[in-house]
């Protein structure tokens, strides 16, 4: 399979992140992914409730989209970086993130088969009440 050089995290269908894999990963950011990998695979992780002791790739990718998600909507830069970083070096076919707010949650897609198209802000001028 190819690198996708792009990925994209979008809440509601709205793009929040777009992550470019040319750009080359600084060395600190390289060895925390390493760190979250083995928190993760020395403490296990929780997908709706249920606790996995030896996680799969899949099952980390996720736990973290699901972290990815409580970070954007709790505007924790640092962790929203942290984790698009993670899903876009460890699933390098990843081409998007597509996070949706539910009752009590989110729902997540990881999107390997649709690349992502770059979205143009539109600018909306509010109108005065």
């Amino acid at each position: 399979m190819s690198m996708s050089t792009m990925m994209a995290v979008l809440l509601n269908g709205v793009a929040q992140i777009e992550y470019d894999r040319t750009k080359a990963l600084p060395d600190y950011q390289g060895a925390y992914l390493d760190k979250m990998d083995r928190k993760m695979e020395a403490e296990g992780i929780d997908i709706d409730g249920q606790r996995i002791q030896a996680p799969a790739l899949a099952q980390k990718a996720q736990f973290v989209a699901a972290n990815l998600a409580n970070a954007i909507v709790t505007n924790d830069e640092a962790q929203v970086a942290a984790m698009t970083t993670w899903l876009a070096v460890r699933l390098p076919e990843l081409k998007q993130v597509k996070l949706r707010e539910e009752e009590g949650g989110f729902a997540i897609e990881l999107d390997f088969d649709q690349g992502y198209i770059k979205q143009h802000p539109v600018q909306i001028t509010p109108r005065r009440h």
